[in-house]
Parts: structure tokens; C-alpha cells; sequence
């Protein structure tokens, strides 16, 4: 199928969803401000304020193990001020996306696993970008945001279409050799990661936030060489090496050489993430009360990390 015509498809299948979730007013309102060079945090913190609950979410996230400030945080505008105008925005984005999503209980056990990957992959893929912002422009607020992100098509598939995920996941059975990625696009026709990339576009994200996931299996067809794609496609494959996380995606656990190659790293280099991915994923508890999920291991079968 071309491109054309396989983004036709992914854009009716998307279009034909009723009742897809969209991220709250205060979501765009806040990332038109943030696009006024001249906006300042009281400005941000305003639009904020106007939606309490989201508010306050990004309070407790702000005051989280995530940041680890030293003092605590009482207002959005220090919150603003303390942590950084980008760090907001990918705290709202967070914040709406698990919310948006978290009512939808289909399949209880399936999403929490499936946020629990989520949520270690955006952990992994921060901490990369801080390791290679020297080198390049990678922000690790963004990173995390790519990260949590990366397989929202499984969600939109999962909740939305009942009956293309049961044909996916009783051919999963007979494959479980094979990336659901390409087992998505023998039986559907199409992927998660393309449902993830068009609802980027949707829902007006960054549009190297879209590319990363709609590019995180196939990291060198990324716009420009946009490196945080390369970064989230090997921080799924870290995820799901440290925590087993073989309900979410089956099939090869093997990283991009493209990837490996534009970021300068070796297959040595990328395994030493496991144990960095323990560490920071000790924070992530905010997070999953968020998603209505318990903390603990990320994903069945693992160690909680120490």
C-alpha cells in the first residue's frame, strides 16, 4: 500500500472513532501562549488556573520524587517559574492523556500494563535526552512526553476497536515471534504507530512529538534525522528489556542500527540503561495514581526497583 493511500486509511479509521478523547481547552490554550516568545509565567500561570483540577495535577507532579526539588511547591506560577514554561506544557500533556484515556476500562489488565510500559519508556527516554543533550538538541521534558506516548494507537485500538484488536490479538497468538507493529499491519492494514502519529496531528502536538511516534519502530524514516524518535526507539526497547514487558509488545527486542548510529552509541552503552531505569523508575508513583494503577513493578512478573 503507499503512503498516501495507507494515511488515507489510518485518517478514516481515526475519523470513524466516536467519542475519541482530545486534550482539554487548557492544553491548547497554554501551548498558544507558550508559542508567544513574549508570554511569561504569570501568563501560563493564568491560562492554567483556569482549569483547577489540571491545576492541581500539575502541583502534585511539580512537588513529586519526578523533580525532586528540594522545597515545596504552593503556587502554579512558581511551579511555572521553578520547573520551566516546556516543563509545564509536557506535564499538562501527560497529565490530560492519561486522563483522557484512564475511564476507558475495556481491558483493565491490558492497560495497566500498558501504562506501566508507557510510563518506563517516557522514564528511559528522559533520561537519554539528558545524556545526549550535549550533542544534540534533545530535550528531556519532550523525551518524556514522546515516551509516554509512543504506543497510544494500542490504546485508541484497544478501547476504540473492539473488534480489530480481537483479530489482532488472535493472530498475536499464532505469531508470537513477530512485532505487533507488523503483525498490526498484516491483519489490520495499518499500525499503532500510525494511529499515534495522525493523532498527534489531531490533537496539534509539536510535530517532532508526532513524528517520534509515529517513527519510534522505524526510527530512520524520522523527519530531518529528528533524534528524539531515534531516542524513544531505544528507550522502548530498554523498557521492555528491564521489565519483561512482553504482554505489551511482542517479537524482537533488537535495536535499530540507524538508531545506534545517529546517536553515536553501542548495544554495550544501551544495556547500562537498565539499572539507570530502576533507579529513576522509583518516581513514577504520582504518575500511575494518576492512571489509576497501584505502584510497584512496572509490569508483571518484574522486580520493583529498589
Amino acid at each position: 500500500m503507499e503512503t498516501t493511500g495507507l494515511e488515507n486509511k489510518v485518517r478514516q479509521v481515526v475519523s470513524n472513532i466516536r467519542n475519541l478523547p482530545t486534550p482539554p481547552i487548557v492544553f491548547h490554550q497554554i501551548q498558544k501562549v507558550i508559542n508567544d516568545q513574549k508570554a511569561s509565567a504569570g501568563q501560563i500561570a493564568s491560562v492554567l488556573q483556569e482549569d483547577p483540577a489540571m491545576s492541581v495535577k500539575v502541583l502534585k507532579l511539580t512537588n513529586s520524587a519526578f523533580y525532586g526539588l528540594a522545597r515545596e511547591i504552593d503556587s502554579v506560577k512558581q511551579a511555572v517559574v521553578v520547573v520551566g514554561i516546556e516543563a509545564i506544557k509536557n506535564l499538562v500533556l501527560s497529565a490530560s492523556v492519561i486522563d483522557m484515556f484512564k475511564g476507558k476500562q475495556l481491558d483493565e489488565e491490558y492497560q495497566e500494563q500498558f501504562w506501566r510500559h508507557s510510563l518506563a519508556t517516557a522514564f528511559c527516554g528522559r533520561i537519554m535526552a539528558r545524556a545526549f543533550r550535549a550533542s544534540g538538541i534533545a530535550d528531556p521534558d519532550a523525551a518524556f512526553s514522546a515516551g509516554l506516548l509512543h504506543d497510544i494507537g494500542k490504546m485508541v485500538i484497544s478501547c476504540f476497536l473492539p473488534d480489530e484488536f480481537a483479530q489482532f490479538r488472535e493472530a498475536r497468538l499464532q505469531q508470537p515471534g513477530i512485532s505487533d507493529h507488523l503483525i498490526e499491519r498484516e491483519v489490520l492494514g495499518y499500525d499503532h504507530a500510525q494511529i499515534g502519529g495522525f493523532l498527534a496531528v489531531q490533537w496539534k502536538l509539536p510535530p517532532k512529538l508526532g513524528d517520534a511516534i509515529a517513527n519510534h519502530h522505524c526510527p530512520a524514516q524520522s523527519l530531518g534525522g529528528n533524534m528524539l524518535a531515534h531516542i524513544i526507539h531505544l528507550a522502548d526497547v530498554v523498557a521492555r528489556r528491564t521489565f519483561g514487558n512482553n504482554n505489551i509488545e511482542g517479537g524482537s527486542l533488537e535495536l535499530s542500527p540507524d538508531a545506534l548510529a545517529f546517536l553515536n552509541i553501542t548495544e554495550e552503552e544501551v544495556a547500562e540503561y537498565d539499572d539507570k531505569l530502576r533507579a529513576e523508575y522509583v518516581k513514577a508513583e504520582t504518575f500511575m495514581a494518576m492512571a489509576g494503577i497501584s505502584s510497584g513493578p512496572a509490569h508483571e512478573g518484574s522486580q520493583k526497583p529498589e
